[in-house]
């Protein structure tokens, strides 16, 4: 079965052209940022991402309608990834009507728990140090795939994969069998190949993010070459 490869882009006036090049060097699946004054979950890069993003006027209308642009050049899965405080401020219910509205496929809602808003369909998040119970419920509600966590931390890259990767691929395979992809940490090919023999499939954010300051043409290279080792 062929892995999956999601990459996470920033929403910005650059995103459509970009998200076109990352399908293009063959993503599968891609996670649209909507910045966060304050995301606890991200490291530096998307930090300063979402900072410049915010600079640049990308409040939840602008990312709605981002998402919507990228929709019009993509076919792929599209799913915004946030917090909390911005769905809360536009409306839950309206914030999930208006991105499905829009194009999106689900939603990520990074600091939102397992056990709160039942009815809002997302992704969930399980890392290393969740309980085995926290896992089944995360993986009994989870909206297509679980997206595993591999380190405790921030986003942001790392010299070598956690660790921790392996035993959380098999607790999770233990309660679901749900596809698995795995994020945080992940940037180089070499990483993407080791994490990919794991799950099934990766989460590339913070370096991608680097590479798509240097434009489409870049990040569809990178894109490419992430593709050529899972699928090697």
């Amino acid at each position: 079965m062929r892995k999956r490869l999601s990459i996470y882009l920033m929403c910005g006036p650059e995103t459509p052209a970009l998200a076109e090049a990352a399908v293009a060097g063959g993503a599968d699946l891609l996670e649209l940022g909507f910045p966060f004054s304050d995301p606890l979950a991200d490291g530096p890069v998307i930090r300063r991402a979402a900072e410049r993003a915010l600079a640049q006027g990308m409040r939840t209308a602008a990312c709605l309608d981002c998402l919507a642009q990228v929709r019009s050049r993509v076919e792929v899965p599209l799913v915004p990834m946030t917090y909390a405080s911005l769905l809360e401020a536009h409306g839950w219910d309206a914030f999930a009507r208006d991105a499905e509205a829009r194009g999106a496929t689900s939603l990520i809602v990074a600091d939102l728990p397992v056990d709160e808003r039942p009815e809002l369909r997302r992704v969930q998040l399980v890392a290393p140090t969740s309980t085995d119970e926290r896992l089944r419920l995360a993986a009994g509600s989870t909206d297509g795939w679980l997206y595993l966590v591999t380190l405790t931390g921030t986003t942001g890259p790392r010299a070598d994969l956690s660790p921790a990767l392996a035993g959380l691929v098999e607790r999770a395979r233990a309660v679901t069998g749900l596809p698995l992809l795995a994020g945080f940490g992940i940037s180089t090919p070499e990483q993407a190949r080791a994490a990919a023999g794991l799950a099934d499939g990766i989460v590339v954010g913070s370096r991608a993010v680097e590479i798509a300051e240097e434009g489409p043409d870049a990040l569809s290279r990178y894109v490419a070459s992430l593709r050529q080792a899972i699928d090697a």
